[in-house]
């Protein structure tokens, strides 16, 4: 049973298949470490291991267990899941994509527990969501969760259409992005001399970690993207689309350069496509970095050439820093694209489309201000951490019964 006789705040347990770096991993770290002291605990339990990005978390006693599991069926990792419910007792507990989602079947177990199941991005094998497999287990596991929240209208419908949750126990709420973190290419004027300082030195130092020369064109034109190496984020069609401009326009050869930022299992495969594709100094693979906001104001244009997304917190976040954004026309990425204001959205793993959405920008450098500018706006009006961590609480305040905020009209919806 949850500890509710205690004087403590209820206690929420997320359950994720790992703690590392990636978007779903981003918004868990931004809702605890922004929730109101006092209001709710928060334990973090990783089906497998947590790595170093736990290291952001900043709230205090956030109690995070790594439950090791193995690959394919683990049953002793669920026993030991379960003797860690048993002894958290948690008010609520929160799930999140697939990896975790058969997790919830322990719910039958822990009678007046609160459940929650988050849809973040769909699996990289069922990227339209029609896997007759998965969506049998969402079906079958949705009548033992309380609310379901979606992080993109995209997934809030198929959630009621497909997977036949009822809509009432559906929430819609958008991730946020934390303005102050990010560096405006269109400075503030009211800025102080302090933080212009500031901006300029972590500029500097992004600039300098770079290979020696990488900026040293005449007017270098900088594209760049930021995510986990993996396949789902299909980098290597910006790898594809860059050899087809140079090949198509060996001028620019001499002036566009790519940074690719994150690592992950595909590393090796992009370092082949940019042998492949005769790149070499002209793209760095930039790693895991911890200096994000000062590589995004480096850069000119965003490109997120993924072949399936919920909500890109990399994309709120070149947005926030004034960049015009190239996106696959998957997923939520229409969304936040806006079609020739804030960007382009060009057709999933098409090399073509996206080299000449990539030229056209290079080409235009007041098209490319008019979107940035536009793109900063539009994060500026409608995507903030605090709205959206005051939703999720309300979320959770709603399932207890505690007084709570109401929902944002602009973040969420039944």
């Amino acid at each position: 049973m949850p500890d509710t006789g205690s004087t403590q705040p209820p206690l929420v347990a997320h359950i994720i298949y790992a703690l590392g770096t990636g978007g779903l991993e981003n918004g868990l770290v931004n809702i605890i470490n922004r929730s109101p002291p006092g209001r709710y605990r928060h334990a973090i339990i990783c089906l497998t291991r947590a790595e170093s990005f736990a290291g952001r978390i900043t709230a205090a006693d956030v109690e995070i267990i790594e439950l090791h599991k193995n690959p394919g069926h683990d049953l002793r990792m669920y026993w030991r899941l379960w003797r860690t419910l048993r002894q958290l007792r948690p008010a609520i507990v929160h799930t999140r994509n697939l990896a975790a989602l058969e997790t919830q079947a322990l719910g039958l177990f822990l009678p007046g527990c609160k459940r929650v199941h988050g849809e973040h991005g769909r699996d990289v094998n069922d990227l339209d969501g029609s896997n007759r497999k998965y969506r049998m287990l969402r079906r079958g596991l949705q009548p033992l969760i309380h609310r379901f929240i979606a992080v993109s209208d995209d997934l809030a419908q198929w959630l009621v259409a497909t997977v036949k949750v009822p809509a009432a126990r559906v929430r819609h709420i958008y991730n946020g992005v934390d303005h102050a973190r990010f560096i405006s290419r269109f400075a503030n004027p009211q800025a102080s001399s302090g933080e212009n300082s500031n901006t300029s030195n972590n500029l500097s130092r992004a600039i300098d970690a770079m290979p020696v020369g990488f900026l040293s064109a005449q007017g270098a034109r900088v594209v760049g993207t930021v995510g986990r190496l993996a396949a789902v984020k299909d980098q290597q069609l910006l790898i594809r689309a860059l050899g087809h401009i140079f090949a198509t326009r060996p001028e620019e050869r001499g002036r566009l350069r790519a940074i690719l930022v994150g690592d992950g299992p595909e590393r090796l495969a992009l370092e082949q496509g940019i042998v492949r594709e005769g790149l070499a100094g002209c793209v760095w693979l930039a790693g895991d970095r911890d200096d994000i906001p000062a590589l995004l104001a480096a850069m000119d244009i965003f490109v997120l050439p993924s072949l399936g997304e919920g909500i890109s917190n990399t994309v709120l976040e070149a947005m926030a820093t004034g960049l015009p954004v190239i996106a696959t026309n998957v997923g939520g990425n229409p969304e936040l694209v806006q079609e020739g204001v804030t960007g382009q959205l060009v057709p999933v793993g098409d090399v073509a489309a996206l080299a000449a959405a990539i030229q056209t920008l290079v080409d235009n450098p007041v098209l490319c201000e008019r979107m940035g500018r536009a793109a900063l706006q539009r994060v500026q009006t409608d995507f903030d951490w605090e709205r959206t961590v005051a939703n999720y609480l309300q979320v959770y305040d709603e399932l207890l019964q505690r007084p709570g905020n109401s929902f944002s009209p602009n973040t969420s919806k039944a």
